[in-house]
């Protein structure tokens, strides 16, 4: 009789146990197939360029598209509602098919737009203009539309940045010049064949911080040769070609100035960047 008692209550407890597996396991399903259905109605928020490098003073557009899943659909009813991390107010709101702006950031009055026209197509993309060192950090953008909601994020990050400008010296060394940058960069210069070339370089501060940098590739130079002159700081990497002809320097036809962005603050090594510049100049031939 006790023996028959405890092999109930092992009985009940076992289907007590088993019942409360099969609820856990058929909620999870049907919150899994839920999940799956709500994304699915609620399409696509995203960034093509999640990590974005602006040019100091200059205009950046901060990338958002969002997407439904019926092909070539134009959306009539769109809010968008663009913020930015650890700041109060926004940096641009659009709704009722009119900006929004009663609480906007004071630090983007007049300087922060949507591409109006665009986006019955599916772009929430920002336009930020004049950028300043203030403005990096996270943006945040949250689209509602029928058929589609969601937030994506854009990291925007600052530096200054400008192509050198090429001149041959009486003593036949090359003189390169670049009026904007921030933060300090590294310059190489690199021959024809990939060879780490010397060179001095120097860094010219204005009042605000950003530097003029002036480089001397030491001559003397060679009529017809193609050098490579490159600056890089953590966050751009400037490949410029200079083609020495007579007493004249052109940039080749072939090649500009090249700008290479990064979101890492990583050093690259003269290895690296010989490796860079041979691909680039290897592609362009």
């Amino acid at each position: 009789m006790y023996k028959e008692s405890i092999l109930n209550v092992v009985h009940q407890i076992f289907v007590f146990c088993s019942m409360i597996f099969l609820i856990v396991v058929i909620s999870g399903l049907i919150i899994f197939i839920l999940a799956i259905a709500f994304s699915v109605s609620q399409g696509i928020v995203e960034s093509r360029s999640p990590s974005t490098v602006g040019n100091l003073a200059e205009d950046v557009v901060l990338d958002c598209r969002f997407l439904s899943n019926s092909d070539n659909e134009q959306f009539n009813d769109v809010s968008i509602t663009w913020l930015k991390d650890a700041l109060r107010g926004v940096v641009y709101e659009y709704k009722n098919k009119a900006a929004q702006l009663q609480g906007q950031n004071t630090q983007f009055q007049n300087r922060a737009q949507l591409f109006s026209d665009a986006i019955s197509m599916g772009n929430a993309s920002l336009l930020l203009r004049n950028v300043k060192l203030e403005d990096e950090g996270v943006y945040r953008c949250s689209v509602n539309a029928p058929k589609v909601s969601g937030t994506t994020s854009v990291n925007l990050r600052v530096a200054a940045f400008s192509a050198p400008t090429f001149t041959r010296r009486a003593d036949g060394s090359l003189f390169a010049q670049a009026n904007k940058w921030f933060p300090q960069p590294g310059v190489s210069w690199l021959s024809q064949s990939g060879q780490l070339l010397n060179s001095s370089t120097q860094f010219i501060n204005n009042t605000a911080g950003i530097m003029r940098v002036v480089s001397v590739l030491e001559g003397p130079v060679k009529e017809d040769d193609t050098y490579t002159c490159l600056i890089q700081n953590s966050l751009v990497k400037a490949i410029a070609e200079a083609t020495v002809t007579g007493k004249i320097v052109m940039l080749t036809e072939k090649s500009r100035t090249y700008f290479i962005f990064s979101a890492a603050s990583t050093k690259v090594s003269c290895l690296q960047l010989m490796f860079t510049v041979i691909l680039v100049l290897s592609a362009i031939q």
